[in-house]
């Protein structure tokens, strides 16, 4: 799958362009502090009893809420327009996204609260790894078959619980060019626990146009991609809440998984 590529080119900058950089990161800077400092900690005491779990309406905790209007926020401070297509399946659901940064996350939490699946590594990341944590991530130390079974079990747990479950098939995050394979051992939480499944695609850009500009670059690290997200235009995020896979519609995870993988593919390419 290839979406439609921005010429973006991070190496080289004309004098309009750095000029028009600085001025986002000058406007912009003020905002992320502030989001950082002023409402971050809100949001923190949100998420302690007894108002974490105040019910809002539709099943939604309080606690959950604020996460989402701040990751909502979060995407605005970094030029982000959140908009949502198709409607969030109830109840204990498996939602599975292609993965193209760090930024996935945010995306997510900020249209539908789930217990995401995240590499362990994120944990330790500022804020976002703090903020993932309280969403209910489920770490994953990647290469250890060990934690993935943990990581399995989690995941059955919680959707027998009634809880909904995020994930990204693709272990990794790509460099915004193609989707890759989705692993069908990470679908079998769903089919034990007989709930159905969601694909999710998140989409930067109009048409998936600026994938690769959003993506990690070659020995990019969290805090270098964060930085120079911060001064890119201002552009949409767009969370695409595909057809879901009803429980006993595919036989077996492998048919499941791509199945929810042609339609990640077939919505990055729909206008």
């Amino acid at each position: 799958m290839r979406p439609v590529s921005d010429t973006h080119d991070r190496t080289a900058t004309p004098p309009a362009d750095a000029l028009a950089r600085a001025w986002r990161y000058a406007y912009r800077t003020p905002m992320l502090l502030w989001h950082l400092l002023v409402h971050l900690p809100l949001v923190m005491l949100a998420l302690l009893p007894p108002w974490a779990d105040i019910d809002v309406g539709h099943g939604e905790r309080f606690g959950h809420r604020m996460i989402r209007a701040w990751s909502s926020g979060m995407l605005r401070v970094f030029g982000f327009r959140p908009r949502r297509f198709g409607t969030p399946l109830p109840g204990a659901t498996l939602f599975v996204a292609n993965h193209v940064s760090w930024i996935d996350i945010v995306a997510l939490h900020s249209q539908r609260m789930m217990g995401l699946v995240a590499k362990h590594e994120i944990a330790s990341w500022p804020v976002i790894g703090w903020v993932a944590g309280q969403g209910e991530t489920i770490f994953h130390q990647r290469g250890s078959q060990e934690s993935l079974g943990g990581v399995l079990q989690q995941m059955l747990a919680r959707l027998r619980g009634g809880h909904s479950v995020g994930v990204f098939p693709e272990g990794r995050a790509r460099d915004g060019v193609e989707v890759g394979p989705f692993h069908a051992r990470i679908f079998l939480a769903a089919v034990e626990a007989g709930v159905g499944v969601q694909p999710v695609a998140l989409r930067y850009g109009t048409q998936a146009a600026v994938q690769a500009v959003v993506a990690f670059g070659p020995d990019e690290n969290f805090m270098q991609n964060l930085l120079r997200l911060l001064g890119e235009p201002p552009r949409v995020a767009d969370v695409v809440f595909c057809e879901g896979i009803v429980p006993g519609f595919a036989d077996g995870r492998r048919q499941i998984a791509g199945l929810a993988r042609a339609r990640v593919v077939d919505a990055l390419r729909r206008p």
